[in-house]
């Protein structure tokens, strides 16, 4: 057993991929706030590869704003930052550990961060805070009421970080989200402007001229690292890792070519830049993303604790490949580049795969940043065409049944949410008025409105108390490929 550290490097395991470059000669130019999973399964693995190729001037210095990024830092810190990437198929396993994260900037110290933002050798922030990291309303302006927009926030930390650069006279910068928004730059420009505003409107005036922020589309599945990850990276491979990443083989990156100074060689990679992200990023959000909403609560209430297990479930199997075929997939446009029906199929094999082991409890996480993002413009596309909805009005209401606690012999504990208490309630309350839980504006809109939708709603929401998560799911299908 070999503890992950610098030092140990030259003695892993042979079948170990390891950096071949000089880490002590790598520059921090980018500093990315919300170290977790994805970013280490995807920019920082982009960026290892950009070092290994000879390119040593983009390396990452992690950064966060809660209390839990202390633990963060001292987890990599531990093992100098290195970690172990596992990128597992169905009967493959290829394992090799990333350089490219060279520090973290622990929770609690702000002013460390936004002092980085304004170094002169900081060329990229990036952003990996969550759907519901941003604040931002339904129409994607700016709200000032939001808890994201308050000083402890990640968004407060980059303006702060903004303001230093601009007094120190530093040059242009990008700001890059890759999180799993609809325009997720224009969204993280709204963000940022807004801060910036009630800050000083000087500022915001010097942001709108110096700081870019290009749309991207990031997709990679990428679960939480469990006991079981790191037991079998220490059996198979002999290492001991504290954090290490199980991700799948696939990934895919489209970028818009918009960066206010230096960027990456990405093109020497398969990073796709573009000037129009948003074909790819209509494809990954309403296919891909809707469809984990869609499968990942009537999964909860069947008592499903990983995705391939419910996959393996003829019936899930089947209400996953309706929603892509006929809610979903009818409302993406021609991607250039891109067979859509191979990329739907690819989805059902990816979703499948054991060796990945994705929690459903992830996929349920966050519902009220995910739905009005990944599902319900798929209700509004398809309200328009006078198009099937009901396997998205299923995932509504079976997410409204998970939150009040479960079905039957199924109890539902929720996942984190910033607004679970208030869906909690008003999920709860739909048990005497099912209407009450589609009030919520703030998710919905105006979709309570919506003779059609409401009643799509309300009958998954009878059948998933009267007659089973099975019968409902059933129904849902039925109705989908009717109508």
């Amino acid at each position: 057993m070999t503890a992950l550290s610098a030092a140990a490097l030259g003695t892993l395991d042979a079948r170990v991929g390891v950096p071949a470059y000089d880490r002590g000669r790598l520059v921090g130019s980018i500093v990315h706030l919300g170290v977790g999973n994805f970013v280490r399964a995807h920019l920082a693995s982009y960026l290892d590869e950009v070092a290994q190729s000879g390119t040593t001037s983009w390396g990452i210095v992690g950064a966060g704003v809660r209390q839990h990024d202390r633990q963060i830092a001292a987890t990599l810190a531990a093992q100098d930052h290195l970690y172990t990437l596992v990128q597992r198929g169905e009967d493959t396993a290829d394992v090799r550990v990333i350089g490219s994260l060279l520090d973290h900037l622990a929770g609690g110290e702000p002013d460390r961060t936004e002092v980085r933002l304004a170094a002169p050798e900081t060329r990229i922030v990036s952003l990996t805070i969550t759907e519901a990291g941003y604040p931002i309303d339904a129409d994607g302006h700016f709200d000032p009421a939001s808890s994201q927009a308050g000083p402890d926030s990640a968004i407060a930390v980059v303006v702060r970080g903004l303001r230093l650069r601009h007094d120190a006279g530093q040059g242009p910068l990008t700001v890059l989200s890759c999180d799993n928004i609809v325009g997720n730059g224009d969204v993280t420009r709204a963000a940022v402007l807004g801060v910036a505003e009630r800050l000083d409107t000087a500022l915001a005036g010097w942001i709108e001229r110096n700081v870019a922020f290009p749309n991207s589309m990031v997709d990679r599945i990428t679960p939480a690292t469990t006991d079981a990850d790191r037991a079998w990276l220490a059996s198979t491979h002999g290492i001991e890792d504290r954090w290490p990443v199980m991700t799948e083989p696939f990934r895919q990156w489209v970028l818009e070519d918009t960066f206010a100074a230096d960027r990456p060689p990405l093109e020497q990679l398969d990073v796709l830049l573009t000037s129009d992200v948003r074909p790819y990023e209509r494809m990954k959000l309403h296919l891909l993303n809707a469809a984990h909403s869609c499968l990942a609560y009537p999964a909860a209430l069947l008592g499903f604790g990983r995705v391939d297990h419910a996959m393996a479930d003829p019936l899930v199997e089947r209400l996953v490949r309706c929603y892509l075929d006929t809610e979903g997939g009818p409302v993406v446009p021609p991607v250039p580049g891109i067979d859509l029906d191979a990329y739907r199929s690819t989805l059902v094999q990816r979703f499948r795969n054991p060796a990945v082991a994705d929690q459903v409890s992830r996929l349920c996480q966050d519902g009220s940043a995910k739905l009005p993002t990944f599902v319900l413009p798929v209700v509004r596309e398809q309200r328009t065409r006078q198009g099937p909805i009901g396997i998205a009005a299923l995932a509504v209401a079976s997410w409204c049944v998970y939150l009040a606690g479960g079905v039957g012999d199924i109890v539902t504990e929720p996942a984190p949410d910033p607004l679970l208490d208030t869906l909690s309630l008003h999920a709860r309350a739909a048990d005497d008025d099912p209407r009450e839980f589609l009030r919520l504006r703030r998710v919905f809109g105006d979709l309570d409105r919506d003779e059609r939708f409401v009643a799509a709603f309300l009958d998954a929401h009878r059948r998933l108390r009267d007659g089973g998560v099975r019968r409902a799911i059933e129904a849902a299908i039925d109705g989908s490929v009717a109508g």
